[in-house]
């Protein structure tokens, strides 16, 4: 008994001298079950349910992102659909010669982001400017309209002929508000997107119908506008027989394509 009791004193040592740096790290009040053992646990209890937070976050943050992709698409999808739709009624009333409704139905669409929906509408505007029934006042602004929306067209895709077919078309009949100066100044602009349609579509016989009329124009011009135009333009537009015979020769190349 009398060496247990010398060796008592040897086991609390080590528990004794530990007890300082327990207190610190809360082991002490952990061991007495004092209020530092509620505080570390509710401590870790805090990590714990912030931890749990920060992954239910991350986990929903996911799933929002996730649900707004498949959103896009499906939005993306829908658009492209609506927008065959539109093109094809468009399409339909063009053919029918029902100028007014078509041009009710594509300025309802005048905000998309679709070249071909553009350059319809520029097209159906152009007509509708031309009707007997339209104002000069409303003729005037739906020619400035068409011009703007084969703008956004062209601008929107190069590669597309159309758009260049029509904005050629535009900016001629915009000419006859802007003077001559203007009008001449254009024709250059006229001849490059014409040639590009053609460049893009062969057998468009439109456009290659309406560069020969280009060329036809300034063969024809007479001795005064062509001194007009000098003064006005160091080079003027010109053009000559020859031209005609290449687009001549594709225009009717093209049209026995159609019909054969």
């Amino acid at each position: 008994m009398a060496a247990l009791a010398r060796a008592q004193p040897f086991r609390c040592g080590p528990a004794c001298l530990g007890r300082p740096l327990l207190r610190e790290a809360g082991g002490a009040a952990a061991r007495r079950g004092g209020p530092g053992a509620r505080r570390g646990a509710g401590g870790s209890q805090v990590l714990g349910k912030d931890f749990k937070r920060g992954i239910a976050l991350s986990a929903g943050s996911f799933l929002v992102y996730e649900t707004y992709r498949l959103i896009s698409r499906f939005a993306e999808v829908h658009a492209s659909f609506k927008v065959e739709e539109v093109i094809e009624q468009a399409d339909y009333l063009y053919g029918s010669g029902e100028t007014e409704k078509l041009y009710r139905l594509l300025v309802q669409h005048k905000n998309s982001e679709d070249a071909e929906l553009w350059w319809r509408l520029a097209r159906a505007s152009r007509d509708l400017a031309q009707l007997s029934s339209t104002s000069a006042e409303e003729k005037k602004q739906l020619v400035y309209e068409a011009l703007e929306y084969a703008k956004k067209a062209l601008e929107k895709n190069e590669s597309n002929f159309a758009a260049h077919k029509w904005y050629a078309i535009c900016i001629s009949d915009v000419g006859d508000y802007e003077g001559i100066k203007a009008k001449i100044a254009n024709a250059f602009v006229i001849k490059e997107h014409f040639q590009k349609a053609i460049e893009l579509n062969p057998k468009d016989a439109t456009s290659i119908h309406l560069m020969g009329i280009w060329c036809y124009s300034f063969a024809e011009m007479p001795w005064y506008q062509r001194k007009i135009a000098a003064m006005l333009f160091a080079t003027p537009p010109t053009s000559t027989y020859k031209e005609l015979i290449p687009i001549s020769t594709a225009k009717t190349c093209s049209f026995w394509e159609r019909h054969t």
